[in-house]
């Protein structure tokens, strides 16, 4: 059927592309973000059937929280560059094949390497989930699929611990890695047909920026990852830290410098824009930090298993299926702001609750009503904060401004890990159920603390419209209003 001119048409055509954007992005979004959390509570029976030291199964998480946080700015440049469906179908391609290695590994090192390919692949395919999403649906219904998306990461964020615990504890540590191949080969192919090619004229690879910003932030989080267990004073967590935070700030100086950097720094003078990305990163420490915590204790203290553990923290990490879409129509109605900064209070809120509770004989009655206030904070948050980001930058810009909004949340999480565990090794430990009690108290109220910085942070992000392109005079069939001025192709098949 030959497309008409009348609106009712365009808008019905339009509905099929935003779709299908929304599940094949949605669905990338999730394995990636799965993938943080998944491995923790498999650790056990991986170091029971490949062996390897304590370092070792550390690296099992580093490899890919590592390679993930450093390459995603210059995979969102990749995409800009040679095509963002294309990099996203190569980037897939990549997790994909690395999974199944994962679960196909003879010994550790095998896994550790494969986890790391996993990262890349994640870099290279994450950022550009957020950008094809965004090209693809019309202005009007951003806030609600933006909502969706941001539900459905959320919650592999969250669930990652009870995802892997079953997964272990019914069939084998293996099929972590297993459950993504079909997944992925299913998405790869949709992706070609169903998604529409975009590029950024003129847009170049920026290798000395990126060089920087990869150098700099893999030596802080690995500094960070590494201080518990070699000491915030040892030489390789000092030189990282040292070296890394040098790196980033030539990163820096390079970004108002240069003529093409790959993160313009002027996009920071926008209030908006540095108030969400610093909430957000402030937001994943407090989170990931309370959640490692948390989830040991109902397993070491409470004696629960860790499939049983996470069951009970449903109320907390199932809550964005629930709240998250209906928060994303919220703040089309009356703005992302609001709705950003009350998920952060309450989640602040929620944390500190726990932390005045927490006990070694708590009952799971007394954590319910904290558990669903941090669900509900995390929903809160999680649905418009995307929209909320590509509201404060051109739309050539989004695809630099979703990579660092996601390269920021990774180092949030690595950091929330370290100074909470941090905090915990100083004030307690694993001896007894009290020590570990009273070294996860204080924890709590640093990462309650955090969030509710990143409350006031959030803010800072003023009232205002989406910034798009002038409207073109006319625009192919299958294209979304406010797609991004770029190279767009219709998909291949409709």
């Amino acid at each position: 059927m030959h497309a008409q001119d009348t609106d009712t048409d365009t808008d019905t055509r339009l509905r099929g592309p935003a779709v299908w954007a929304l599940v094949l992005t949605g669905v990338a979004s999730f394995m990636a973000a799965l993938d943080n959390l998944v491995v923790t509570t498999a650790l056990p029976a991986i170091r029971e059937d490949l062996g390897g030291r304590l370092e070792d199964l550390e690296w099992t998480v580093n490899a890919y929280t590592l390679t993930f946080a450093v390459l995603l700015l210059f995979g969102s440049a990749l995409g800009d560059r040679f095509g963002r469906r294309r990099l996203f179908t190569v980037g897939l391609a990549v997790f994909t094949a690395a999974s199944a290695a994962a679960a196909l590994s003879p010994g550790i090192d095998a896994l550790i390497a494969a986890r790391a390919v996993q990262g890349v692949g994640a870099a290279v395919m994450m950022p550009l989930t957020l950008t094809l999403l965004t090209a693809a649906v019309p202005a009007a219904r951003r806030g609600m699929a933006l909502g969706i998306y941001g539900a459905v990461t959320g919650l592999a964020v969250a669930s990652g611990p009870l995802i892997g615990g079953s997964l272990t504890e019914h069939i084998s540590w293996q099929w972590i890695f297993w459950l993504n191949v079909p997944i992925g080969l299913a998405v790869i192919p949709l992706a070609r047909l169903r998604l529409a090619e975009s590029t950024v004229p003129g847009a170049r690879l920026d290798v000395t920026g990126t060089l920087l910003v990869s150098g700099g932030l893999f030596g802080i989080v690995y500094a960070l990852v590494n201080a518990n267990s070699e000491g915030w004073t040892s030489a390789p967590v000092l030189t990282g830290l040292i070296a890394g935070t040098a790196l980033v700030a030539a990163f820096v100086r390079h970004g108002f410098v240069h003529p093409d950097p790959m993160l313009p720094m002027r996009l920071f003078r926008d209030r908006g824009f540095l108030g969400i990305n610093l909430a957000g990163l402030l937001m994943f420490l407090g989170m990931f930090g309370s959640i490692f915590l948390l989830s040991q204790f109902l397993q070491g203290v409470a004696g629960y298993s860790p499939t049983e553990a996470g069951l009970r923290m449903l109320p907390w990490t199932g809550m964005p299926m629930i709240v998250a879409p209906l928060a994303g129509i919220l703040s089309d109605r009356i703005g992302g702001r609001p709705v950003v900064a009350a998920g952060l209070a309450f989640q602040a809120l929620g944390l500190g609750w726990f932390a005045a509770i927490l006990s070694a004989d708590v009952s799971y009655a007394a954590q319910l009503p904290p558990l669903i206030l941090s669900g509900i904070g995390m929903a809160l948050y999680f649905a418009p904060a995307a929209n909320v980001l590509m509201s404060t930058v051109a739309v050539a810009d989004q695809g630099k401004a979703s990579g660092t909004n996601n390269a920021l949340r990774e180092v949030g999480g690595a950091l929330g890990v370290a100074v909470l565990a941090s905090v915990f090794s100083a004030q307690g430990g694993y001896e007894t159920p009290q020590a570990f009690t009273d070294g996860t108290v204080p924890a709590l109220w640093i990462g309650a603390g955090a969030v509710a910085v990143a409350a006031a942070l959030a803010l800072l992000v003023p009232r205002r419209t989406p910034k798009t392109a002038p409207a073109a005079p006319s625009s192919p069939a299958g294209r979304a209003p406010g797609a991004p001025a770029a190279v767009d192709k219709v998909p291949a098949a409709g």
